[in-house]
Formats: structure tokens, sequence, C-alpha cells
């Protein structure tokens, strides 16, 4: 069988299917190709000359302007430098300063004139900054005061209770503005309505304010601290289970505040949030 004979011209000559024996069906040229050429050409440097730079010899470059092969990706800094080119513009990709104003560029230029030292010193700036920027598109906050289940024991005058709770942050919503301490519920004698571990949020009665029958309230009975319905007769709990509690007029009963609702998982900030608050307020966690 005789060969094949192939007849190319000069232009259609190097790239052949070896199965037909005709010039390969042209594709696309890689976008790193042509920008090669392009800025290569665009600035007046010889083929070889590019080559000799890169420590190449010309067929490389020429066979990488020619789309046959690929540049490896070692060699694409020496490229940029030798083009006098940003990676950026090799890829034909916008760099990202591209859209910075006059003055950003100014002051990044004088970034880079600073000692690592100062550098420090902004780079912390930026940070306190961004972190009160953030503090200050949050909800406002209000704080209240956390108290154990158990008061200390031996406690003399009750009105001083407050000396036992802690400082609680919350997000402020229509019944965490009226609130002014956070009680924890201990036990299953508020069930349904209130279960163990939830957050109640308790409203300290002021002036001639008073609790009404059929309120929900916080008391101090002797050393413990309850949460129960207020009636005529006593203190109820809500589980039908437990007794109502009754007093003579010996006993001590301190009736802290009227609850006026329970804390929701959306209302208790994170620490950091916390901490951007205070931070934004001039205040102290104490």
């Amino acid at each position: 069988m005789s060969r094949r004979k192939v007849e190319l011209s000069a232009a259609e000559a190097g790239m052949i299917d070896l199965r037909t024996g005709q010039p390969a069906e042209k594709t696309a040229m890689p976008l790193i190709c042509e920008r090669i050429r392009h800025y290569r050409s665009a600035k007046a440097i010889e083929q070889k000359a590019f080559a000799a730079q890169l420590g190449l010899s010309a067929n490389t470059v020429s066979n990488w302007e020619r789309g046959r092969a690929r540049p490896d990706v070692n060699l694409l800094p020496a490229i940029c430098k030798a083009l006098d080119i940003t990676l950026y513009e090799l890829y034909g990709e916008t760099p990202p300063d591209a859209f910075f104003s006059d003055r950003e560029r100014q002051l990044a230029a004088e970034y880079r004139q600073l000692s690592p030292g100062n550098q420090y010193v902004i780079d912390k700036a930026l940070e306190t900054l961004r972190f009160v920027q953030a503090a200050s598109s949050r909800p406002d906050m209000r704080r209240l005061l956390y108290f154990e289940r158990s008061l200390a024991a031996g406690a003399a005058d009750p009105t001083e209770f407050e000396q036992d709770a802690q400082p609680f942050y919350l997000y402020v919503s229509p019944a965490v503005r009226r609130a002014d301490y956070v009680f924890c519920v201990n036990g299953d004698s508020m069930e349904p309505d209130y279960h163990s571990g939830d957050l109640v949020l308790v409203e300290k009665l002021r002036g001639g304010s008073s609790l009404h029958y059929g309120e929900i309230g916080a008391f101090i009975v002797g050393n413990e601290t309850y949460i129960k319905r207020y009636e005529a007769d006593g203190l109820h709990s809500l589980n039908r289970k437990y007794a109502v509690l009754r007093f003579d007029e010996e006993q001590s009963v301190y009736l802290i505040g009227r609850i006026v609702g329970t804390v929701k998982q959306e209302d208790i900030p994170t620490e950091e949030a916390v901490e951007a608050y205070l931070m934004l307020h001039g205040l102290s966690r104490v």
C-alpha cells in the first residue's frame, strides 16, 4: 500500500492529524499564549532575546506563542519580569486595586513606608475600628442583674440580695426593656409555663406598684428564691402536684418583683458582641 501524500501550505504546516494526514482542526489558543505574544510584540522584544532572558530556547517561546505548548507555572514570575508586567496583566485580569481611590492608593503607599512595628500599630487600630463599627450596627443591649437560685445562708436583710448578683447583658426587646433581674428556674413546679433551666425576666416593683393576685412573681422565703403565682391564700405552683406555700405572720417573705417574660435564645448576645458593646459605650463589666 502506498503512503498517503500530505500536501500542506506553509501557513498550515505543523499541526497534523496523524490519522488522516490532513491539517488538524484549529483550536482556540490559550489566553496566556496570546498575552505573551501580545506583550512581547508591544514592547518590541525579539523572540530570541526574550527566550535568553528566561534561559530557554527561542523554539520554546515560539511554541508558546503558537499555542503548541504552555509555559510552566514556575516560569510565570520570570515571564512577568522580562515583559515588565504584572501577573494580572499576563492573565488579562483586573488587579484588586483597580477601583481604589487616589487616597486609598496613597494610604497603601504610606503604609509600606512604615517600620514593621508601626505597621503593627496601624493593624491593631484598624482591628479595633472594625470591631467597634460592627458593634454599632448591632441591636442595643441592656444590663440586668443575674442571680443564682439560692441566696447566701444567713442573709440578715433580703433587700441586700443585689450584692450577690452578676451583670447579665441581653439584646433589648419589650420584655427585656421592662426587666431588672434575671433568675433561673429550678425544678418543675412551674410547668408547663416555666421549665427547669429557663431564665425568667423579673421587673422590680417601684413606688406604689404591687403584685396582683394571679400574677407570677419572684420571692425570697428564708434563704431560698421562688417563682410562684401570687394568690390570696399563698404562693401557688402551676404544677398541681405541688402544695400551696402558706406563711404565718412570723415568717419572712420578700417580694423581688413581677415576672415579665423569659429569656429567648436570640436575646442572648455572644461574648464578643458584649465586649464590642462595652467598648463602644466606654463601659466595664462591673
